[in-house]
């Protein structure tokens, strides 16, 4: 059997303490011990990740899942997850995976077998998520290499907490697309996802826009964390300014989960966040977790004219032209062609 421990990247050595520069925990980790996601350990004078190759997840995705809504429109990206994360949001949608830690022992899936998956399932591309991909840079920068010789297009799914070198090493490897969960404000990011600095997934997002990765940008709405006026608005208004109005933003419904029983968020809510996003300028804002809703559907900020309808995460209509709409004639931003 394949082992799943390999020596980890980007490790810098603290007196008898290996720094772990994967993400921006930077966790500092003593021997024979675990950083705080319970993926990297300090073995035999080095550190190693626990989880290279170890797949808890594998499903076939309509793109529009991810949520991407810009990018490649109609196609699917095999989706692989992992284990462990490293926020401690209470409310987490996938913490049977997310909250657990690596097993000592399972099944393997090389990057190799990946791709010849990809392939076989005639998919268009990759999508690494379910749990916060980040943990699993080694075995990403292998697989996007090998899905970029093969024409197929890369997305992560993740919190965006990564260290800059992270990020700049995926996106040399083949990095095309991001959606990146931006969870709230600095208070109740710090509070919620255990001691985050939310400042540092704003820096990803504008790093990642600066070297032409495709962004687009989800906050999961939840009462009594992120959902007042002034929340959203502030955030909203951040999109606008340092990341572009062009940028698609996700507001999508909580539901109860994990450890947080708060009620799940009223539509009118949502509705309420869409208003915001449009009243500061953003032009593209989309309800999600409502199947069926108008706001589910990309209008041409132009004219107006409904471009792109759809049915939870099935695409009905796309009446874009090489990527712009047939009415006017406005050429609306992101990667519109249906394959790679």
């Amino acid at each position: 059997m394949e082992t799943l421990v390999r020596e980890s990247f980007l490790q810098e050595k603290m007196g008898n303490k290996i720094r772990c520069n994967i993400c921006e925990r930077r966790c500092c980790i003593v021997p024979g011990g675990l950083g705080w996601c319970r993926t990297r350990a300090y073995r035999d004078e080095r550190l190693v990740t626990l989880i290279y190759g170890a797949a808890s997840s594998l499903a076939v995705n309509p793109i529009e899942k991810k949520p991407f809504y810009h990018f490649h429109p109609g196609t699917r990206a095999l989706t692989v997850g992992s284990w462990s994360c490293n926020f401690g949001c209470p409310w987490c949608q996938n913490w049977d995976i997310s909250k657990s830690p690596p097993p000592d022992q399972g099944a393997y899936l090389s990057p190799e077998r990946f791709i010849a998956l990809t392939e076989s399932y005639r998919c268009q591309g990759t999508s690494i998520s379910f749990n916060e991909p980040t943990l699993s840079l080694e075995w990403s920068l292998d697989v996007f290499r090998r899905a970029r010789e093969s024409n197929l297009y890369n997305t992560f799914v993740t919190n965006g907490y990564m260290t800059p070198k992270v990020l700049l090493l995926l996106i040399e490897a083949g990095l095309d697309a991001m959606n990146v969960d931006i969870k709230g404000d600095a208070v109740a990011v710090k509070r919620f996802c255990k001691g985050v600095d939310v400042e540092k997934v704003w820096a990803a997002c504008k790093l990642a826009r600066s070297r032409g990765v495709h962004l687009e940008i989800t906050t999961l709405v939840i009462p009594t964390v992120n959902d007042t006026d002034t929340m959203l608005r502030a955030m909203a208004e951040r999109i606008a300014r340092e990341i572009g109005r062009e940028t698609p933003w996700h507001v999508s419904r909580y539901l109860p989960a994990y450890q947080f029983t708060a009620p799940p968020t009223p539509l009118r809510t949502l509705e309420r966040a869409w208003q915001i996003g449009k009243e500061v300028g953003l032009n593209f804002v989309y309800i999600g977790n409502a199947p069926g809703h108008r706001y589910d559907n990309t209008y041409c900020p132009s004219c107006g004219a409904l471009l792109i309808r759809r049915i939870g995460f099935d695409v009905k209509v796309n009446a874009l032209q090489d990527g712009c709409c047939p009415e006017c004639s406005h050429k609306l931003a992101g990667v519109w062609g249906s394959s790679v």
